[in-house]
This record gives structure tokens, C-alpha cells and sequence, in this order.
């Protein structure tokens, strides 16, 4: 018994991250950690010793796919100019088609062209008309409001960014009450204002106002259970965020680079849009027969409604995609970054992992993108049969496979791109290796620190409520909008919000490449990054992992 005491002691040390004697990078011949690597036949450490950015030259990798994707997007703009060469430009105006009875078909009658091209003309008079007869004011002042949030919201970023670099125990600290008080202040503002107005108290009885009042307050309560209960990883949170803001300042050229990419999309999608109008011009109008009564209707050409299928599902994965694509790029960046000596960074990372991501990768990128429309797609249509209440034990077993089957893709999924990014694999290949590498460090292949993502959201929340205040402040000062000031502050408070959820994001993806190249570090027992190995060691290992070593400890 006092043997196993001791090897337990030693076990315990080995993997204890503040013990100086067995550093966690240590790779000691005779250990526990080497008995699940000897044990599994399966797995072969030396292929995965070499792990590192690949900065040399990259061959093209699941082509299949790329030329797959090719194909859906050479087929939507083939058959999308067709559409607009091939339309019918009597589409809309059946009133100028009349039955005849002789040929048995709709004949365009010419006397009714001139009628209706009059009626539309008067009917768009009537409508710009209704639109022009608009508040201006109101006009006015949300364009400008939100001309100038769009113009304030590049250097709040990197304002955020830097607090975040040099300030990111503060910030936490200083926003944390802020993610009670500011909704409690706000719950509380409405509910006087509701009951003060009387149009607002006629339409919104007390009754109803106390019940909306006390949801918000459990909400409130939800959200103050959550920060207590992840209380002791606050400190490991901020040191992540620290690490990542500081990675991130250092790739600085990536907030040109992926809003730009954002730009490409929207440039992308709009031809396709064009095609999708044009194509329902693309038919004929044919007679119809209703109680004894002929009369003439818009029929669509039968390949329509499969081009719009088409259509929609290159959107669809071209959208997926464009995603990947961005954290293919962050990814690239920030590995090289990190793989590189301080003096020796490459000025044209981010240039290069948008060649590989264009180029040789790209066909990996589509597989990951695929797999995301796949995930999206089926948890839709489950999340619908789940609303509609469908009974059966068939309906929930299918249920329960398709959870399972989710769960696997998103497993499979996770750091994936990150992978491919820093090795130019293909994409089973990055996904087998990812799982190898994390599994033969100890390290979790889904958990990697979700507390800061929480807390990142909890503080882009906090920073554009305080604008939307200042926002509303100066509009009740300036202008004279009156209630509709709270309309253009909800606005302005949105389109900040969703700039700095992209912000978010990106950091995220920061957060997981890091990631895999500490693990990828840690594989190799190498220290290219030392303040990153201080903040991540801190992360808990794989739970399946740690359920084994113990009795290879005690065995040993």
C-alpha cells in the first residue's frame, strides 16, 4: 500500500504544473503518461513529432470537393445569365392576356399595354409619394447616427483591443457588476417609463407589466448565478484574453483583411440575387379554368424552382465557406506568429495564409463549409419537428440519432481548420491528427476556456449599452426627435453590437489556434511562446484522459 501511495505521489507531481522538479513540457522515459501511447497499436507517436507551421510550399489537397463547389457555382451563373437573356418581359402584366376561345391559348391584347403600363407608372407615383411623405427629420438624424457609430466603431475596436492587451484585469473586474446593474437599471426604466405614459400603460396592462418585470429579474438571476459559479476561473479567463489580445495586436492587418472578405461575399452574393429575380421572369401565361370561367395566369418554366434550390444552396455553403475561410486566415496568421522568434516574424503572414486559403486549401475549406451547412441544416429541421411537438417513440428516436450525429460533426470539426491552417493537410487527415495531438497531450478536443467568450460578450454588451445611452443623450439634446430618439439609440446600439460580436469572434479564433499550437508545442516538449505556456498549462486536461491515468499510475 505505501508503494502505491508513492507512485501516486510521483504521478501527482508529474502532472502538477507548479511542481519545478517534473515541469509539464518534461517527457520522463518511464511514466504514466507513456503507458496509453505504448498500449494503443492503433497510434503511432514519431508520425506526429514533427508537427510545426508549415511555411514551405503546400500541394492541393481534397479536390474533389473544390471542384464540386466549381460546379454549383458555374451552374448558378450559367444557368442565371440564361435566366436573364431567356425572361419573359410580359411577366406581371396579365391583365394585358386575354383567353381566346379559338386557339384555345392566352392572347396578348394590345390595348390594354398602354392601361396598365399607365396604372404601374401611377401606382409607383403613389408609392414614392408615400415614401417621400416621411418623417425627414426622423431620416436625417438615424443616417447620421449611424454614419457616424460605423466611423466610431473602428477605433472603439482597437481602443477595446488595447485595454484588453494591457488593462484586461481591470476591464473584467470594472465590467462584471456592469452585467447586473446595467440590465436590472434598465428594467427597472422601462417599467417606470410604461407606467408613467398612459398610452403606453392603456396598451400594456399593470398585471402584464409585473409579470415582463419579474422574467427580466430571473434573467438578471441566471446571469448573476453564472459569474459566481465560474468565479474561480476568472483569473485563468483574463490571463486567455491577455495572451490573445496581445496576438492578435501583433496581426493588426487582419481587420482589413477579413472585413474585407465580409465585402467580397456581399460583391459575390449579388449577381445571384439579380438571377433569382430574372429567374421568375423565365414562363408563360396559360389559361386556367375556374366555375365555367377562362382566364389567364403566370406559369414558371420548370426549371425554376430547381434553379432556385441551386441557388440557395451555393449561397448557403458559399456563406459557410467564406466563415471557415476567415478562421482559415486567422488561423495561418497567428500560427505563424507564434512558431516565429520575436525578431524573425514574417511581414507577409497574413498575404500567405490568403494564397493557401485561395489556393491549395481551398478544397478543405469547402469540406469544412459543407459539413457546417450539413450541422446547420439537420439542427434546423430537428429544432422544428421539436416545436411542432411531434409524438412517437420513431419521431424520437430520430431525434436522438440526429443530436448524436450533430454532436459527432461538431466534435470532428472542432480546431480542424486551425490545423489544416498550420500544416496544409487535408481535412480528415487535420482531423485525425488534431484528435491524436490533443488526446496524446491530455488536452480536450471541445473545451477550451468558454468563460471568456461569456465574459468578451458580457463586455461588448456593457460597452455598447453605455454608447446607446450617450447615443440617446445627445439626440434628447440636440435634436428634437422626442420618442423616436429611443428608436434611433436601439439602432445605433445594434449595429455597434453586432461590429464588436465580430470582434468577438475573431478574438475567439485567436483563442483556439493558440490553442492547438500550445498543444502542438507541448507534443514536441518545445517553448516557442513562454508566456503562453504559462497561462494555458493552467487549462484542465481531457476528462477521458484523466480517467485513465490513474490506474496506469497505479499499475506502474
Amino acid at each position: 500500500m505505501a508503494a502505491d501511495d508513492g507512485d501516486l505521489t510521483k504521478f501527482a507531481a508529474i502532472y502538477d504544473s507548479s511542481s519545478p522538479s517534473h515541469p509539464l513540457l518534461s517527457k520522463p522515459s518511464t511514466s504514466a503518461l507513456d503507458s496509453p501511447r505504448r498500449s494503443d497499436p492503433e497510434s503511432d507517436p514519431t508520425q506526429f513529432l514533427q508537427i510545426s507551421y508549415n511555411f514551405g510550399p503546400r500541394t492541393f489537397k481534397d479536390i474533389p470537393f473544390l471542384l464540386l463547389f466549381d460546379l454549383l457555382v458555374l451552374s448558378t451563373f450559367g444557368f442565371g445569365i440564361f435566366s436573364i437573356f431567356h425572361r419573359n418581359n410580359d411577366y406581371g402584366n396579365s391583365s394585358s392576356f386575354t383567353y381566346d376561345f379559338t386557339s384555345s391559348s392566352c392572347v396578348k391584347n394590345s390595348t390594354f399595354t398602354k392601361i396598365s403600363d399607365g396604372y404601374y407608372w401611377a401606382s409607383s407615383s403613389v408609392m414614392y409619394g408615400m415614401v417621400s411623405s416621411s418623417d425627414p427629420v426622423f431620416e436625417k438624424d438615424l443616417i447620421w447616427t449611424l454614419v457616424v457609430t460605423l466611423i466610431l466603431s473602428v477605433p472603439f475596436c482597437f481602443s477595446v483591443l488595447l485595454l484588453l492587451k494591457h488593462y484586461t484585469k481591470q476591464i473584467v473586474y470594472a465590467c462584471l457588476p456592469l452585467f447586473v446593474l446595467f440590465p436590472i437599471f434598465f428594467n427597472v426604466y422601462w417599467f417606470v417609463a410604461c407606467t408613467l405614459s398612459s398610452s403606453c400603460s392603456d396598451a400594456l396592462p399593470l398585471a402584464y407589466r409585473i409579470l415582463v418585470l419579474v422574467f427580466v429579474f430571473l434573467i438578471i438571476g441566471i446571469i448573476v448565478w453564472i459569474i459566481v459559479a465560474n468565479w474561480h476561473r476568472i483569473e485563468l479567463t483574463i490571463q486567455i484574453i491577455s495572451v490573445a489580445s496581445d496576438a492578435l495586436s501583433k496581426n493588426l492587418k487582419l481587420f482589413v483583411v477579413l472585413p474585407l472578405l465580409t465585402l467580397g461575399l456581399v460583391v459575390y452574393y449579388a449577381p445571384i440575387v439579380v438571377f433569382l429575380v430574372f429567374a421568375r421572369f423565365n414562363g408563360k401565361f396559360v389559361p386556367r379554368e375556374l366555375d365555367g370561367q377562362y382566364f389567364c395566369e403566370w406559369k414558371e418554366d420548370s426549371w425554376v424552382p430547381a434553379y432556385y434550390a441551386l441557388a440557395i444552396l451555393t449561397m448557403i455553403w458559399s456563406l459557410a465557406v467564406m466563415v471557415e475561410m476567415q478562421v482559415y486566415v486567422i488561423s495561418g496568421a497567428i500560427a505563424q506568429w507564434y512558431f516565429s522568434k520575436e525578431d524573425s516574424i514574417p511581414k507577409k503572414c497574413i498575404r500567405s495564409s490568403l494564397r493557401n486559403a485561395f489556393g491549395q486549401s481551398f478544397g478543405t475549406i469547402c469540406v469544412s463549409g459543407l459539413l457546417i451547412c450539413i450541422v446547420r441544416v439537420v439542427r434546423a429541421i430537428v429544432d422544428n419537428a421539436r416545436e411542432e411537438n411531434t409524438q412517437g417513440i420513431v419521431n424520437m428516436v430520430l431525434r436522438c440519432c440526429a443530436n448524436a450525429l450533430l454532436g459527432a460533426l461538431d466534435y470532428l470539426n472542432k480546431f480542424t481548420i486551425n490545423f489544416a491552417a498550420i500544416t496544409g493537410e487535408a481535412y480528415c487527415t487535420s482531423a485525425k491528427m488534431t484528435y491524436e495531438l490533443l488526446r496524446r497531450n491530455l488536452l480536450s478536443a471541445v473545451f477550451v476556456e468558454t468563460v471568456s467568450t461569456r465574459i468578451l460578450t458580457g463586455i461588448v454588451f456593457v460597452l455598447s449599452a453605455a454608447y446607446a445611452v450617450a447615443t440617446w443623450a445627445v439626440l434628447r439634446g440636440v435634436s428634437n426627435l422626442g420618442i423616436d430618439s429611443y428608436v434611433v439609440a436601439v439602432l445605433a446600439w445594434v449595429l455597434l453590437i453586432v461590429i464588436l460580436a465580430f470582434f468577438v469572434h475573431v478574438l475567439d479564433d485567436v483563442i483556439d489556434t493558440i490553442y492547438v499550437c500550445y498543444a502542438i508545442d507541448r507534443d514536441k516538449g518545445d517553448v516557442c511562446k513562454q508566456e503562453v505556456h504559462e497561462v494555458y498549462v493552467h487549462l484542465p486536461i481531457s476528462r477521458s484522459t484523466r480517467s485513465s491515468l490513474i490506474p496506469n499510475a497505479l499499475n506502474a
